[in-house]
Protein backbone atom coordinates (compact mmCIF):
# COMPACT_ATOMS: atom_id res chain seq x y z
CA UNK A 1 0.00 0.00 0.00
CA UNK A 2 1.64 3.20 -0.41
CA UNK A 3 1.95 6.26 1.63
CA UNK A 4 -0.97 8.15 -0.03
CA UNK A 5 -3.69 5.13 -0.63
CA UNK A 6 -6.12 5.16 2.37
CA UNK A 7 -7.76 1.74 3.57
CA UNK A 8 -11.14 1.13 2.14
CA UNK A 9 -13.12 1.46 5.02
CA UNK A 10 -11.27 4.90 5.65
CA UNK A 11 -12.13 6.56 2.85
CA UNK A 12 -15.96 5.42 2.80
CA UNK A 13 -15.52 7.23 6.68
CA UNK A 14 -14.76 10.35 4.99
CA UNK A 15 -16.01 10.49 1.97
CA UNK A 16 -19.57 9.16 3.43
CA UNK A 17 -19.73 8.99 6.91
CA UNK A 18 -18.36 12.55 8.09
CA UNK A 19 -21.09 14.31 5.90
CA UNK A 20 -23.68 12.01 7.40
CA UNK A 21 -23.12 12.51 10.90
CA UNK A 22 -22.37 15.79 10.75
CA UNK A 23 -25.99 16.30 9.17
CA UNK A 24 -27.61 13.78 11.59
CA UNK A 25 -26.18 15.83 14.91
CA UNK A 26 -26.11 19.19 13.53
CA UNK A 27 -22.16 19.46 14.13
CA UNK A 28 -20.62 22.83 12.86
CA UNK A 29 -16.59 22.16 14.51
CA UNK A 30 -15.18 19.00 12.03
CA UNK A 31 -13.33 18.20 15.61
CA UNK A 32 -17.10 17.19 17.07
CA UNK A 33 -17.07 14.24 14.62
CA UNK A 34 -17.19 11.35 16.27
CA UNK A 35 -14.37 9.06 14.78
CA UNK A 36 -12.51 5.53 15.63
CA UNK A 37 -9.56 5.94 17.55
CA UNK A 38 -8.22 2.37 18.16
CA UNK A 39 -9.56 -1.25 18.21
CA UNK A 40 -8.21 -3.44 21.13
CA UNK A 41 -8.63 -7.06 20.87
CA UNK A 42 -8.54 -9.32 23.97
CA UNK A 43 -8.61 -12.67 24.23
CA UNK A 44 -8.58 -13.89 27.85
CA UNK A 45 -7.21 -17.44 28.31
CA UNK A 46 -7.87 -19.10 31.74
CA UNK A 47 -6.84 -22.33 30.61
CA UNK A 48 -3.39 -20.91 30.25
CA UNK A 49 -2.66 -21.79 33.34
CA UNK A 50 -2.44 -25.18 33.18
CA UNK A 51 -0.75 -25.16 29.70
CA UNK A 52 1.40 -22.49 28.10
CA UNK A 53 1.07 -23.85 24.61
CA UNK A 54 -2.12 -22.07 24.41
CA UNK A 55 -0.70 -18.19 25.11
CA UNK A 56 1.64 -19.19 22.14
CA UNK A 57 -1.42 -20.55 19.88
CA UNK A 58 -2.98 -17.28 20.56
CA UNK A 59 -0.07 -14.82 20.21
CA UNK A 60 0.56 -16.68 16.86
CA UNK A 61 -3.50 -16.43 15.94
CA UNK A 62 -4.05 -13.11 16.63
CA UNK A 63 -1.12 -11.65 14.90
CA UNK A 64 -1.96 -13.47 12.14
CA UNK A 65 -5.64 -11.85 12.67
CA UNK A 66 -4.85 -8.55 13.10
CA UNK A 67 -1.30 -8.25 11.26
CA UNK A 68 0.27 -6.92 14.51
CA UNK A 69 2.12 -8.81 17.18
CA UNK A 70 0.10 -9.49 20.51
CA UNK A 71 1.14 -8.50 24.06
CA UNK A 72 0.83 -11.14 26.74
CA UNK A 73 -1.35 -10.04 29.49
CA UNK A 74 -0.39 -11.06 33.38
CA UNK A 75 -2.11 -11.98 36.38
CA UNK A 76 -1.51 -9.44 38.75
CA UNK A 77 -2.30 -10.84 41.85
CA UNK A 78 -2.89 -14.51 43.38
CA UNK A 79 -6.31 -16.33 43.34
CA UNK A 80 -5.64 -19.86 45.00
CA UNK A 81 -9.01 -20.82 43.67
CA UNK A 82 -8.57 -20.80 40.27
CA UNK A 83 -4.89 -22.02 40.44
CA UNK A 84 -3.66 -18.53 39.79
CA UNK A 85 -0.15 -16.95 40.78
CA UNK A 86 0.55 -13.59 40.41
CA UNK A 87 2.72 -12.76 37.24
CA UNK A 88 1.33 -15.72 35.15
CA UNK A 89 0.06 -15.32 31.52
CA UNK A 90 -3.39 -15.21 31.57
CA UNK A 91 -4.17 -14.32 27.89
CA UNK A 92 -3.56 -11.90 24.73
CA UNK A 93 -4.22 -9.03 23.66
CA UNK A 94 -3.53 -6.34 20.50
CA UNK A 95 -4.28 -2.60 20.12
CA UNK A 96 -4.85 -0.88 16.57
CA UNK A 97 -4.71 2.24 15.21
CA UNK A 98 -4.67 3.95 12.14
CA UNK A 99 -4.37 1.89 8.82
CA UNK A 100 -4.33 -1.13 10.59
CA UNK A 101 -7.60 -0.32 12.51
CA UNK A 102 -8.90 0.43 9.25
CA UNK A 103 -8.31 -2.47 7.26
CA UNK A 104 -9.11 -5.26 10.26
CA UNK A 105 -12.86 -3.28 10.67
CA UNK A 106 -13.44 -3.32 7.32
CA UNK A 107 -12.81 -7.28 7.39
CA UNK A 108 -14.24 -7.93 10.72
CA UNK A 109 -17.49 -5.67 9.01
CA UNK A 110 -17.60 -7.49 5.73
CA UNK A 111 -15.88 -10.67 6.11
CA UNK A 112 -15.81 -12.43 9.26
CA UNK A 113 -18.89 -11.33 11.24
CA UNK A 114 -21.14 -12.54 8.05
CA UNK A 115 -19.68 -16.29 8.27
CA UNK A 116 -20.54 -16.22 12.28
CA UNK A 117 -23.01 -19.10 12.52
CA UNK A 118 -27.09 -18.49 12.56
CA UNK A 119 -26.02 -14.47 12.26
CA UNK A 120 -28.89 -11.77 13.26
CA UNK A 121 -26.73 -8.90 14.12
CA UNK A 122 -24.69 -7.35 16.50
CA UNK A 123 -26.21 -6.23 20.02
CA UNK A 124 -27.07 -2.16 20.09
CA UNK A 125 -26.37 -2.64 24.03
CA UNK A 126 -22.48 -2.69 24.77
CA UNK A 127 -21.80 0.40 24.48
CA UNK A 128 -20.12 1.96 27.65
CA UNK A 129 -21.86 5.36 28.05
CA UNK A 130 -18.90 6.85 26.77
CA UNK A 131 -19.52 6.14 23.05
CA UNK A 132 -17.25 2.71 23.28
CA UNK A 133 -18.53 -0.68 21.74
CA UNK A 134 -17.35 -3.69 22.97
CA UNK A 135 -18.50 -6.81 20.76
CA UNK A 136 -17.43 -10.49 22.01
CA UNK A 137 -16.89 -13.24 19.83
CA UNK A 138 -17.16 -17.13 20.55
CA UNK A 139 -14.81 -18.14 18.43
CA UNK A 140 -11.62 -17.23 16.04
CA UNK A 141 -12.41 -19.04 13.54
CA UNK A 142 -14.52 -16.91 11.77
CA UNK A 143 -11.55 -14.84 10.42
CA UNK A 144 -10.26 -16.13 6.78
CA UNK A 145 -6.64 -16.17 8.10
CA UNK A 146 -6.92 -18.64 10.78
CA UNK A 147 -6.74 -22.07 9.31
CA UNK A 148 -9.26 -24.58 10.94
CA UNK A 149 -7.23 -27.94 10.30
CA UNK A 150 -4.37 -26.22 13.12
CA UNK A 151 -7.01 -24.77 15.37
CA UNK A 152 -5.99 -27.26 18.44
CA UNK A 153 -9.20 -25.25 20.49
CA UNK A 154 -11.57 -23.20 20.12
CA UNK A 155 -10.81 -19.69 21.78
CA UNK A 156 -13.38 -16.25 22.03
CA UNK A 157 -12.03 -12.96 22.23
CA UNK A 158 -13.88 -9.62 23.01
CA UNK A 159 -12.92 -6.83 20.68
CA UNK A 160 -13.74 -3.07 21.67
CA UNK A 161 -14.10 0.16 19.17
CA UNK A 162 -12.75 2.78 21.21
CA UNK A 163 -14.36 6.36 19.48
CA UNK A 164 -14.17 9.88 19.89
CA UNK A 165 -18.10 10.15 20.41
CA UNK A 166 -19.07 11.87 23.48
CA UNK A 167 -22.01 9.57 24.08
CA UNK A 168 -23.24 6.02 23.09
CA UNK A 169 -26.19 7.53 20.75
CA UNK A 170 -23.40 8.72 18.52
CA UNK A 171 -20.99 5.87 18.70
CA UNK A 172 -23.89 3.99 17.17
CA UNK A 173 -24.23 6.11 14.74
CA UNK A 174 -20.35 6.20 14.16
CA UNK A 175 -20.60 2.56 14.02
CA UNK A 176 -23.88 1.99 12.26
CA UNK A 177 -22.63 4.23 9.22
CA UNK A 178 -19.44 2.42 9.32
CA UNK A 179 -21.30 -0.75 8.56
CA UNK A 180 -21.65 -2.62 11.42
CA UNK A 181 -24.79 -4.86 11.70
CA UNK A 182 -26.61 -4.35 14.41
CA UNK A 183 -30.16 -6.15 15.27
CA UNK A 184 -33.18 -4.66 14.42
Amino acid sequence: MSTTELPRLHQYYRDHVVPALRKEFSLTNAMQIPRLEKLVLNMGLGKAVQNQKIIEAAVEEVGMITGQKAVVTRAKKSIATFKLRENAAIGVMVTLRKARMWEFADRLINLSLPRVRDFKGVSAKAFDGRGNYTLGLREQIIFPEIDYDKIDEIKGMNITFVTSAPNDEQGRALLRELGMPFRK
